[in-house]
C-alpha cells in the first residue's frame, strides 16, 4: 500500500536544491530555517541516505540526490499536469525549469524569457545554462533553447528548428588597418588569430567550405589568443587581437554599428542549427504551451535575420 509518508519534504527538498541553500528556500517556502533543516533531516533519514554535501560555503546534491532530485521534480510535474487538467487552468502557474545554450541564451533568449516571466507572476523560473546538449526527458527540464542537437532526436522529446547562423571570418577596423585584410584563405595564417580553445588546452577548428556545395572542412588554426568563451572572443576581436571565425547571432550588434568588419565572405559556412526542445510528456501543461509559443515566434523571426 503507498504510503503519504513517501511525499513528505519532497516539495521542500525540490525547493532546497533549486536555490542552492537553506536561507533561501526557507525564504521562498515562508518557512524558517530550521525548519527546512529539519524537514531535510527527517527526509534523509527516512531514506536512509544523504542527499546533500554540506560546507560551511557550498551545498551540492550528492549522486543519490541528484538521481532522487530527477526523480522528485517528475513527481511533483505529474501532480501539477494532473491538478491543471482537472480544473482547465489557462494561466501559466508553478515551477518551470528552463536551460538555454550560454552565450546564445542569454543574448536572445534570455530577453524573451524574462518578459514572459514578467507578464505571468504565478510561475517560478529556475533558469540553467549550458554548453552541452541536454535532453529535456533525461534531466527533468521543461524547456531547452540549444545551439547544436543530436543527430537523432529521442521519441518523447518535441523540437523544433528555431534558425540557422553563419560563421563568418570577422575583425575590428583598427587591427584591418594596422596588419591589413586577408584575401585568401593562406594568408589567414600570417594573422594574429583568436581562436576557441578549452581549459584543458583543446583547440576548437574553423570550418572552410569543402569540396562540394554543403559540405564543411574542420581545420585546426594556430591562434595568438585562444579564448574559452565566445562573448569573450568578440571582444577580443573588437579590441583588435586579430582575426576570429565566429557565428552572427553573437556579433549582430558589432556588424550593424561597425566595431567589427567581415573579412573573406567566400569562407563563410552554415552554422549550427538553434533548436527548441521539450519533453512532449508536459507540452499540454498551459505554462509549457504558452512559453513554447513565445519563444517560437520571438527566436525564429530572429533566426531568420541571421540566416
Amino acid at each position: 500500500m503507498f504510503s503519504s509518508e513517501r511525499l513528505k519534504g519532497i516539495d521542500v527538498f525540490v525547493c532546497v536544491a533549486d536555490s542552492g541553500s537553506f536561507k533561501l528556500a526557507a525564504e521562498r517556502m515562508n518557512l524558517t530555517g530550521s525548519a527546512i533543516s529539519k524537514s531535510i533531516a527527517r527526509l534523509e533519514g527516512r531514506l536512509d541516505i544523504r542527499l546533500f554535501h554540506r560546507t560551511t560555503r557550498r551545498l551540492s546534491l550528492t549522486d543519490a540526490g541528484t538521481a532522487f532530485y530527477k526523480t522528485c521534480i517528475g513527481v511533483l510535474a505529474d501532480l501539477e499536469e494532473a491538478e491543471s487538467a482537472l480544473h482547465e487552468d489557462t494561466e501559466p502557474h508553478g515551477r518551470i525549469r528552463i536551460d538555454l545554450s550560454a552565450s546564445y541564451g542569454r543574448m536572445h533568449a534570455l530577453p524573451v524569457v524574462l518578459d514572459f516571466i514578467d507578464r505571468h507572476p504565478m510561475l517560478s523560473p529556475h533558469i540553467t545554462f549550458s554548453n552541452r546538449i541536454v535532453d529535456p526527458v533525461e534531466e527533468g527540464i521543461d524547456v531547452v533553447v540549444q545551439v547544436g542537437g543530436p543527430g537523432v532526436w529521442p521519441a518523447a522529446v518535441g523540437h523544433r528548428y528555431l534558425g540557422t547562423g553563419r560563421h563568418i571570418f570577422c575583425a575590428s577596423p583598427d587591427y584591418l588597418a594596422r596588419r591589413g585584410e586577408p584575401c585568401t584563405e593562406s594568408e589567414l595564417h600570417e594573422h594574429s588569430c583568436v581562436v576557441y580553445g578549452d581549459s584543458d588546452g583543446t583547440i576548437h577548428p574553423w570550418h572552410f567550405p569543402g569540396a562540394r556545395p554543403g559540405e564543411i572542412e574542420r581545420r585546426i588554426m594556430a591562434g595568438r589568443f585562444l579564448v574559452g568563451d565566445g562573448e569573450g572572443m568578440a571582444a577580443a576581436v573588437a579590441a583588435g587581437c586579430g582575426v576570429a571565425q565566429l557565428p552572427t547571432w553573437l556579433i549582430q550588434r558589432q556588424l550593424e554599428d561597425g566595431s567589427l568588419v567581415e573579412v573573406l565572405p567566400q569562407l563563410a559556412t552554415d552554422g549550427l542549427a538553434i533548436n527548441l526542445a521539450w519533453s512532449k510528456s508536459r507540452q499540454s501543461l498551459p505554462k509549457i504551451r504558452a512559453l513554447l509559443d513565445v519563444l517560437a515566434a520571438s527566436l525564429t523571426a530572429a533566426g531568420r535575420k541571421l540566416e
